[in-house]
C-alpha cells in the first residue's frame, strides 16, 4: 500500500505552515516540519544542533553533483565520513524523508521534501504563495513589525529558502513546473487551500486506480 505524502513548499508569510498543519489535522495524519530535524538526527546519529544550524540555509562550499554521487554510496562509506557537515545534514534529511514516506501518510513542509520524493507515487507536491503586500501584512501583524521590517524579513527568508532549494535540487524554487499544485493563499484563503489540496488527493488517487 502506498502512503499519501503531501509536501508543501512556501513563500515566507504565505501561511504554508498553517495550511500544512490544518491539512494534517483534517486528514488525521502526522505533520512534519522541524520534527523532520529531530528524526533525521536520531536516524543519522548526528547532533540535533547541527540540523538546526543548517536548516534550509544555502551553501556554496560543494558541488551539487558530488553531493548526489556521494548519496548513492550510503552513510557508512568513507566518502560520507569525509563530507562537509552541511552535506551530511542534507543527506541525512533526504534519507529520513524517504523513510517516513514508506512508514506513514503525512504532511511535510520544506526541506526539499518534494525533490526527495519526486519518484514516490504517493507524493503530492504543493507550493503556497501570495501577493507580497498580503504577506507583509501577515508578517507585520504576527511579529509586531513595521511594514518595512516585515518586507525585509520576507525577502531575506525567501532568498535563503530559494538558494538552499536551488542548490540541492535540479529544480527551481517556486517554479510551477516543479510542483503538482501552486496555490495563492492570498486569493483562496487558508481554508480554500486546504480544501483544494484534499480534493486534489482524491482526484489523484482515483486517477491512479484507473
Amino acid at each position: 500500500m502506498v502512503n499519501t505524502v503531501i509536501t508543501i513548499g512556501r513563500q515566507y508569510g504565505s501561511g504554508g505552515r498553517a495550511i500544512g498543519q490544518r491539512l494534517a489535522e483534517e486528514l488525521g495524519i502526522k505533520y512534519y516540519d522541524s520534527e523532520l530535524l529531530d528524526r533525521a538526527s536520531k536516524d543519522s546519529g548526528l547532533c540535533q544542533e547541527l540540523f538546526q544550524n543548517h536548516d534550509e540555509k544555502p551553501t556554496n562550499s560543494f558541488l551539487y553533483s558530488l553531493v548526489m554521487d556521494t548519496y548513492s554510496f550510503g552513510y557508512s562509506s568513507a566518502a560520507f565520513t569525509d563530507m562537509p557537515i552541511n552535506h551530511k545534514v542534507f543527506l541525512a534529511q533526504f534519507e529520513t524523508i524517504k523513510k517516513i514516506a514508506e512508514e506513514e501518510s503525512c504532511v511535510m513542509v520544506g526541506r526539499c521534501a518534494d525533490y526527495a520524493l519526486s519518484d514516490y507515487p504517493g507524493c503530492l507536491s504543493v507550493f503556497i504563495h501570495a501577493d507580497l503586500d498580503k504577506r507583509i501584512r501577515r508578517i507585520a501583524k504576527k511579529y509586531e513589525l513595521t511594514d518595512a521590517a516585515a518586507k525585509d524579513k520576507i525577502h531575506k527568508t525567501d532568498k535563503q529558502r530559494s538558494s538552499y532549494y536551488n542548490y540541492y535540487t535540479s529544480k527551481k524554487w517556486g517554479d510551477a513546473n516543479g510542483y503538482h499544485m501552486c496555490l495563492d493563499s492570498g486569493v483562496l484563503g487558508m481554508e480554500g487551500c486546504v480544501e483544494l489540496i484534499k480534493k486534489a488527493i482524491e482526484v489523484k488517487n482515483a486517477h491512479q486506480k484507473k
